[in-house]
């Protein structure tokens, strides 16, 4: 057994679920520990069984109810150093017995879960994304990318489930009531990743096994749902894929998506 859910996922706070027979974790904890534990509720997951909670980077979207979950539940955090020096008042919080630290590009171990973080460009300490393994099957969460590299490329090929960011559209970016500086970190090199490029990597990845892939952490001022999946559909007929051969949702902001079952 191998399964996903993303509990929440968007510009306004996110947190993802991943569990193999004897392992849950949670990635990122974004939103208030009292909505984690009403989206695990919902999935019929006690939040005492969670295992760890793997951090991607200090912003607040990702990291909001952390503390407070963590030392309610006793949950191990496993972040690099920089971002834990990032999110002070989230460490404060945890008990020093639950304090983890990874290496960027080094594997750890939870449970029978095998975990490979990777560099992202993003305007944070030093944000990451990750692969997750169970036996011969990988789960991989990419996501506040300012653009994609050919590492992050090569750590997302021969994954059977995705997790992307599809952001913004850029001409709805153009329209927001964001101010100018703002729009200019979203669509820079350390924001977010829009859906057009989502889809072009959508379509590399195909060609290593790539079946299913949900677009996540959608901008609400800035993109919808529908045009996300319709610009990422358009994009992998232009580059020639076959769309029948792979499975595209996209993750809810409010509330659970259905269990993804990887294997």
């Amino acid at each position: 057994m191998f399964n996903f859910c993303s509990l929440y996922s968007g510009s306004s706070g996110n947190c993802l679920f991943v569990e193999s027979q004897n392992t849950k974790i949670l990635v990122d904890a974004g939103e208030s520990a009292k909505k984690i534990t009403t989206a695990l509720s919902s999935i019929d997951v006690s939040p005492e069984s969670i295992d760890a909670i793997l951090v991607t980077h200090e912003h607040s979207d990702h990291v909001k109810g952390l503390g407070t979950f963590s030392k309610k539940y006793n949950i191990p955090v496993y972040a690099n150093a920089k971002t834990w020096d990032a999110m002070l008042e989230q460490s404060n919080k945890i008990s020093e017995d639950n304090i983890k630290k990874f290496t960027i590009e080094e594997n750890f171990e939870i449970g029978d879960l095998k975990i490979h973080p990777f560099k992202i460009p993003h305007d944070a300490a030093n944000p990451c994304g990750f692969n997750i393994f169970h036996d011969d099957d990988k789960i991989s969460v990419a996501t506040d990318i300012g653009h994609i590299t050919s590492n992050i490329a090569h750590k997302l090929e021969e994954s059977k489930f995705l997790l992307l960011e599809a952001n913004y559209d850029p001409d709805v970016l153009k329209c927001s009531p964001y101010p100018y500086l703002l729009k200019q970190r979203i669509a820079g090199p350390n924001g977010h990743l829009p859906n057009v490029d989502a889809g072009k990597t959508i379509s590399f990845l195909m060609k290593s096994g790539l079946s299913q892939v949900m677009l996540g952490h959608l901008s609400k001022e800035n993109n919808f749902p529908e045009l996300a999946y319709k610009t990422v559909v358009e994009t992998l007929m232009e580059n020639k894929s076959d769309c029948s051969k792979i499975k595209i949702s996209v993750a809810n902001r409010y509330n659970p998506s259905p269990i993804i079952k990887v294997s």
